[in-house]
Formats: C-alpha cells, sequence, structure tokens
C-alpha cells in the first residue's frame, strides 16, 4: 500500500479494505481453480469457502447499513460454508459483490457519521466500531486466503508484500522512490 498521510478515518478504512481485498485478489490468483475449493484438513475451510463467507457478512453488514441490523434475518451463516460456487468466474462474481456492498455504504460516509449508533446482533455498535470490526474480520479471512494460497502455489508462489532475503534492497528502493520490483 503507498503511504498517503490522512486524518481521516473513513479515508484510512477504506485504504485498509482495499489493500486486504487487493492481497486476496493476488493470493487467488495464483492458484488453480481445483486448489480453491481443497482444504488441508476436513476442519479447515477452502479458499472458496471463505470468500462465500466473507462475501454473505459483507452483504449483511453493508446493505442498509445504518438503517438495519447488520446480521439481516435471511442470511444464513451455516451455509455459507458448504456449496462454495463451482467455477472460479462465479466465486468471483460473489467476492466481487460483497465488495461493493462495503465500498457503497463506506463511501458516502462523512467524519459525522462515525458516532451514528448501528446495530449488529441486537448489539449498538458506533459507526466507528462497527468498521473496526469489519476491519479486523476481514483481514483474518484475508490472511487465511493467503496463506492456503501461499501453501497450495509452493515454489510457484509470487510474494504479495518485501519479498524474503529482499528486505534492504526494497527499503533502498522505497527510500529511492523507486518502485519495488516484488
Amino acid at each position: 500500500m503507498a503511504h498517503q498521510f490522512t486524518t481521516s478515518y473513513l479515508a484510512d478504512s477504506l485504504t485498509l479494505f482495499r489493500q486486504y481485498k487487493k492481497l486476496a485478489d493476488g493470493a487467488m490468483a495464483q492458484v488453480s481453480d481445483e486448489q480453491l475449493n481443497a482444504t488441508l484438513d476436513p476442519e479447515m475451510n477452502s479458499i472458496a469457502q471463505i470468500v462465500k463467507h466473507m462475501a454473505g457478512n459483507m452483504r449483511s453488514r453493508w446493505t442498509d447499513f445504518l438503517t438495519t441490523d447488520g446480521e439481516k434475518p435471511n442470511r444464513n451463516r451455516d451455509r455459507e460454508f458448504v456449496d462454495a460456487p463451482a467455477t472460479r468466474e462465479a466465486l468471483l462474481a460473489v467476492w466481487e459483490d460483497g465488495w461493493q456492498h462495503v465500498f457503497h455504504a463506506l463511501e458516502p460516509l462523512s467524519d459525522e457519521d462515525l458516532s451514528r449508533t448501528v446495530q449488529i446482533r441486537n448489539e449498538p455498535h458506533s459507526v466507528m466500531q462497527a468498521i473496526n470490526r469489519q476491519i479486523a474480520h476481514y483481514s483474518m479471512h484475508c490472511g487465511q486466503i493467503v496463506l492456503l494460497a501461499k501453501h497450495f502455489a509452493s515454489g510457484h508462489w509470487k510474494t504479495l508484500s518485501v519479498p524474503r532475503n529482499r528486505s534492504e534492497e526494497f527499503n533502498r528502493a522505497v527510500l529511492s522512490g523507486e518502485k519495488s520490483q516484488r
């Protein structure tokens, strides 16, 4: 993420959401369609199941964000972990739709909205608390996606951050204003 100085909580939050989405996008692009649905053991979720869960959460939390409870009555959280979309295209459509709910809800907000009260599972949250809750939730799941993709891609993995054993080179490039070669 290119650093841009800001004192806007909302701008920072949107940047973080976009950063985590980009990491997961980059990870998913490096695995096969079969690997999107693979698990490491019977208790784990596949990348596709994580994506379906995140998208379900995003639709629920961010639809009518300021006016209705973030846990919608039509959401079936348990179903999010079974029967993932059958194709990469279908999975990515679900993924993109979920993120559109996030951005559609957050982009029009103003700093004055941060202290408003929203409900999640009948519990009051300030808008800022609700955003923080989702940043934490999505970053955890994006990390799971990256971990699984890195495992499956193995020797073919292309780093999404500072390359291993190249921190000094990376830091020199950043300090000199060069773009990093990742």
